[in-house]
C-alpha cells in the first residue's frame, strides 16, 4: 500500500477521533482506513495506535509519530501548492537561449514589455548562434531561426523569412553584378558558419533548381559581422530578410538575383515538452506571437 496514503489516513484518524469518521471524511471505507494504519504500523514495525471498544489512544511511539507525520504531511502540501501556482501563474526564471542579431533586433524591445506584464518573472538570457542542448544546458526555452526545428522538441512558428544575396554598391559597381546563379562562383562570397547548407546555396528560379558551390576571405558565426564586412564592399552574402531589410530599403545594399529564391526559413520557439509546460514558458511564448512585429512571409 501506498506509504504517505497510509499517512494521511493515520493522520485523519487521529484528528477525528474515530476510524468511521476519518473514512467519511476520506471518502473510503472504515475497513480501508483500518487497513491503512495496519499497513503503516508493520512498514514502521510498531504499534501507534491503542484501539478499544469505546475509544482510540496514540501510544508513546504514536504520538511521537503523529507530530512527525503532520509535519511532513504539511512540508509535501505546501511543495505541491507551491508547484501548482508556479504552474498557474508566471513566475521565477526564464532561462533561455536565442540567436544574436534577431533577437537583439526584435525580441530585445519585447522582454521588457513582458515584464512590465508579468513581474514575477525574471529572464536569464544567453546569446548565440550556436544550436545548444537545452536539457543538457538547463534551458527552458530556445529561439531557432532555420527550414526546420530539432527533431524531438516542440515547436511552436513565430514567424518566417525569406534568405537575400546582396552587396554593396561599392562591391558590385568594382565586381559586376550576377545576373544567374551559376555566376556567384565568379564572385567573393562571404559566408555563415552555422549555416546548414554550407558553402552551397540552394534556388529556384528560371531553368529550375540550381545549387552554386560559393567560396570567400570571409567566414563568421554572427550575422551582424558579415553584414559590417558587406557593407564595407568586401563581397556578397546570404541572409535572412531581419539583418538586411532595413539597408536594402535604406539603398545601403542591394539585392541580386531577384528572380531566384530559397526555401523559406522559419523562426521558431522551441521547448524539450508541452506537458506539464510552466506558466512562464506558456506566457512567453504566447506573447512573442502576439507581439513579434517581424513577419516577412
Amino acid at each position: 500500500m501506498d506509504t504517505l496514503k497510509s499517512m494521511r489516513v493515520f493522520s485523519t484518524v487521529v484528528t477525528t477521533g474515530s476510524f468511521a469518521a476519518a473514512a467519511e471524511h476520506l471518502g473510503i471505507s472504515r475497513a480501508m482506513a483500518s487497513k491503512y494504519v495496519q499497513h503503516l504500523e508493520e512498514h514502521l514495525g510498531t504499534r501507534l495506535l491503542q484501539r478499544t471498544t469505546r475509544k482510540l489512544g496514540l501510544t508513546e511511539s504514536g504520538t511521537s509519530y503523529f507530530d512527525r507525520c503532520n509535519q511532513i504531511l504539511l512540508e509535501i502540501d505546501e511543495a505541491e501548492a507551491g508547484a501548482i501556482n508556479l504552474t498557474a501563474t508566471p513566475r521565477g526564471t526564464l532561462r533561455l537561449t536565442m540567436p544574436v542579431s534577431f533577437s537583439v533586433r526584435h525580441v530585445g524591445p519585447l522582454i521588457t514589455r513582458y515584464l512590465a506584464k508579468y513581474p514575477e518573472v525574471q529572464i536569464d538570457a544567453s546569446l548565440s548562434d550556436r544550436r545548444v542542448d537545452l536539457i543538457e544546458e538547463g534551458l527552458d526555452l530556445a529561439l531557432r531561426i532555420g527550414p526546420s526545428p530539432d527533431p524531438g522538441l516542440i515547436a511552436r512558428r513565430l514567424a518566417s523569412d525569406r534568405l537575400i544575396v546582396c552587396g554593396a554598391p561599392s562591391y558590385l559597381e568594382r565586381c559586376g553584378t550576377p545576373t544567374t546563379p551559376a555566376d556567384l562562383a565568379k564572385h567573393n562570397c562571404v559566408l555563415y558558419a552555422y549555416s546548414a547548407a554550407g558553402n552551397e546555396w540552394k534556388m529556384r528560379g528560371p531553368g529550375g533548381e540550381h545549387t552554386i558551390k560559393v567560396a570567400g576571405n570571409v567566414r563568421a558565426n554572427n550575422g551582424d559581422l558579415l553584414n559590417q564586412v558587406v557593407l564595407g564592399g568586401t563581397g556578397l552574402m546570404c541572409q535572412p530578410g531581419f539583418l538586411v531589410g532595413e539597408e536594402i530599403r535604406a539603398g545601403r545594399l542591394v539585392e541580386v538575383l531577384t528572380d531566384y529564391v530559397f526555401d523559406p526559413i522559419g523562426i521558431y520557439a522551441v521547448y524539450p515538452s508541452r506537458k506539464h509546460l510552466s506558466a512562464k514558458i506558456r506566457t512567453f511564448v504566447d506573447f512573442l506571437v502576439e507581439n513579434l512585429a517581424y513577419r516577412n512571409e
